[in-house]
């Protein structure tokens, strides 16, 4: 992307106001868009993503395939829910078919709130994430922890009493405590009405095993973002009290995939479902 700025360019990073982010040490935004071929990482980020991937080759497959994940739960909540506002949590940063990209060229008048705790997500949020006319974006920093302040931020956008579409793609798996966890999308589900939907993806460890294990133990050790994984029983639990569309809780590449006429798509490392809110 063209506002990248380069491990070798401090002078613009505390000019754009990142002098603070430390770029040595890798972050799950930074090493996700290494795996989806972005530009926007560094050094640590690209020497993390690759000892993943030298152990489990088929990572930046399932960030591809969870890309696709959101474009077709989008189309269904745009074209078959009537849906025309979306939060979208833990964004992290811009690459390919965002949020706003899908919903806004499907119907131009939604309304779409991101939210993240990077501040460089935010940076290139705000100047490479251009909205139509019609629809306004909005970027709000906080913390998935914060859901007061993400609740309150976003409603300067968003419409509670109107449905809107909760994108929470891969950022739960960072919130190790799964009390936590399960009581923050809880604390976001409860403020949106009948005919929302909750659109959910985490890691798991049901396709790669103890290797994935292992991966992850080693990316916490590095001092990156905390991560972990859940199983398929685990991830189900965000959807409790919802609806939970077919095929329920699935391989990312799972979920309603379009056909190809290449068979069934492989299973990746990322589960995921859509919930109705009653």
């Amino acid at each position: 992307m063209g506002l990248a700025m380069s491990e070798h360019a401090p002078d613009a990073a505390a000019s754009n106001g990142t002098s603070s982010i430390d770029f040595s040490v890798p972050h799950s935004s930074r090493v996700w868009n290494y795996w989806l071929g972005g530009e926007d990482n560094y050094a640590a980020d690209r020497a993390a993503g690759d000892e993943v991937i030298d152990t489990i080759p088929d990572i930046p497959v399932g960030a591809r395939a969870e890309r696709a994940f959101l474009n077709r739960v989008i189309r269904h909540l745009v074209l078959d829910a009537g849906i025309r506002q979306f939060l979208d949590v833990g964004t992290g940063l811009p690459t390919m078919d965002n949020t706003h990209e899908v919903a806004q060229d499907l119907a131009p008048e939604s309304r779409i709130v991101y939210v993240d705790n990077d501040p460089l997500v935010m940076l290139h949020a705000r100047a490479l994430l251009s909205s139509t006319l019609e629809g306004p974006t909005d970027y709000v920093e906080a913390d998935l922890r914060d859901p007061e302040t993400i609740l309150q931020k976003s409603a300067r956008t968003l419409d509670f009493s109107r449905p809107v579409g909760l994108m929470l793609l891969g950022v739960v798996n960072h919130i190790m405590d799964s009390e936590e966890s399960y009581r923050l999308v809880a604390r976001l589900v409860e403020a949106l009405p009948a005919g929302s939907h909750l659109a959910l993806t985490h890691s798991t460890a049901e396709v790669h095993g103890e290797p994935m294990l292992r991966v992850m133990r080693e990316m916490n050790e590095r001092g990156g973002t905390p991560i972990r994984a859940r199983t398929r029983q685990e991830i189900e639990g965000y959807f409790e009290g919802l609806e939970l569309l077919e095929p329920g809780v699935v391989s990312c590449s799972l979920w309603r995939p379009e056909p190809t006429g290449l068979g069934t798509p492989p299973e990746v490392y990322l589960f995921g479902g859509v919930g109705r809110v009653g």
